[in-house]
């Protein structure tokens, strides 16, 4: 039996019928850019989030550095972030010339935020949290340093849509939640795309305007802008996978708990849930030593997975010039050497799942 890391194609064919026709819907409308497609996927993610206002970008990568664009974050600011998350959230601070200030991860893979304050100098502008994996960071320490040092809170959400801490979603506690749609994030697009959640209607003007070349009205241009705009098709085929949100998230959350309840082998260690936090599982991240091995292993059973992720931002060939060296963070660092994602996706059958916990329980 051959088993993907991913695969996408299943939760296509489940609503095969309701994507074609969505597809065809917005094909044969002849309004392709900035419609009314958009404007619904703004307004009904806005409401499943609860945040407030939506505005639908290009990429996940774009709402980051753009929401540090739109902040007035730059040269000269320290954002703190999270040592062992995927190099777009760093990108979304350096593409604006801020400067990245790592922290240790807990064990839960998310920031350790009881060692955020002693990161805090009079430059530090904000703290870029990230959801990573699809579980909620604790967010009350966040919020709570945040009001005490007067610094703006962004979320990076591109893997945790749905998942919440104290029954609130990720995304909606600081001034700017960013989302992914990227088409193997659990609310996936068929391409590219991105959006913001955002409490204040201000705020989410000037992101419609940024996003649109700086236009308010066509051809007055405003500012500098970007061209970032979620397209029709792509807004269109997400308001079909959003009418089946919690259809997709109870099945990942099935496959984590046979994973969890079936996997017994003392050589992994299983990923846990933050008490007060809840996990949408983008991504079963287990830990194991002898990762190559175990990779080897799985290999010969046809069995792929994935590491979220080998190289951390701060010893990458991009970020050389922050000068940091092997052994700065050893929790980040020994994380990006243990870290496997086993096979997680939806339309994951039970022979499927049965597969992945015989082969893992006799490694």
């Amino acid at each position: 039996m051959k088993i993907m890391a991913n695969r996408m194609d299943r939760g296509f064919f489940r609503y095969q019928k309701e994507f074609e026709d969505k597809a065809l819907e917005v094909l044969r409308s002849g309004w392709y850019v900035l419609g009314q497609e958009v404007k619904s996927f703004e307004e009904e993610f806005a409401a499943y989030t609860g945040g407030g206002y939506c505005v639908g970008l290009a990429s996940g990568l774009d709402a980051l550095w753009i929401a540090f664009r739109v902040l007035g974050i730059g040269p000269g600011d320290e954002v703190i972030v999270q040592g062992n998350t995927y190099i777009a959230s760093v990108m979304g601070i350096t593409m604006n010339g801020a400067t990245p200030i790592f922290v240790e991860p807990n064990e839960f893979y998310n920031m350790d935020t009881e060692k955020i304050e002693e990161k805090i100098t009079e430059r530090t502008k904000a703290i870029l949290v990230v959801h990573l994996y699809g579980q909620a960071s604790k967010m009350d320490t966040v919020m709570a340093l945040a009001e005490k040092y007067n610094l703006k809170v962004v979320e990076d959400c591109a893997q945790s849509h749905g998942a919440c801490f104290q029954g609130q979603m990720t995304g909606t506690f600081g001034d700017v939640g960013c989302f992914s749609f990227y088409p193997s994030k659990n609310i996936g697009a068929f391409g590219d795309g991105g959006a913001v959640v955002v409490k204040d209607a201000k705020l989410a003007e000037d992101f419609r305007v940024f996003r649109n070349y700086g236009s308010e009205k066509r051809y007055y241009n405003k500012i500098v802008g970007a061209n970032s705009r979620l397209d029709e098709l792509q807004a269109g085929l997400l308001r079909v996978r959003l009418r089946h949100v919690k259809e997709y998230e109870e099945e990942r959350q099935q496959i984590a708990a046979r994973y969890h309840s079936e996997i017994h082998n003392e050589k992994l260690m299983l990923p846990q849930v933050q008490a007060g936090s809840t996990a949408v599982w983008h991504q079963f991240v287990v830990r194991c030593k002898e990762r190559d091995s175990l990779i080897s292993y799985l290999n010969e059973k046809e069995i792929g997975t994935i590491i979220h992720y080998p190289i951390p931002p701060h010893l990458s060939e991009a970020y050389q010039y922050l000068g940091y060296q092997r052994g700065a963070f050893p929790i980040t660092e020994q994380y990006a050497d243990e870290v496997l994602s086993l096979p997680m996706y939806n339309g994951m059958t039970d022979e499927e799942q049965t597969y992945v916990i015989d082969a893992i329980n006799r490694f």
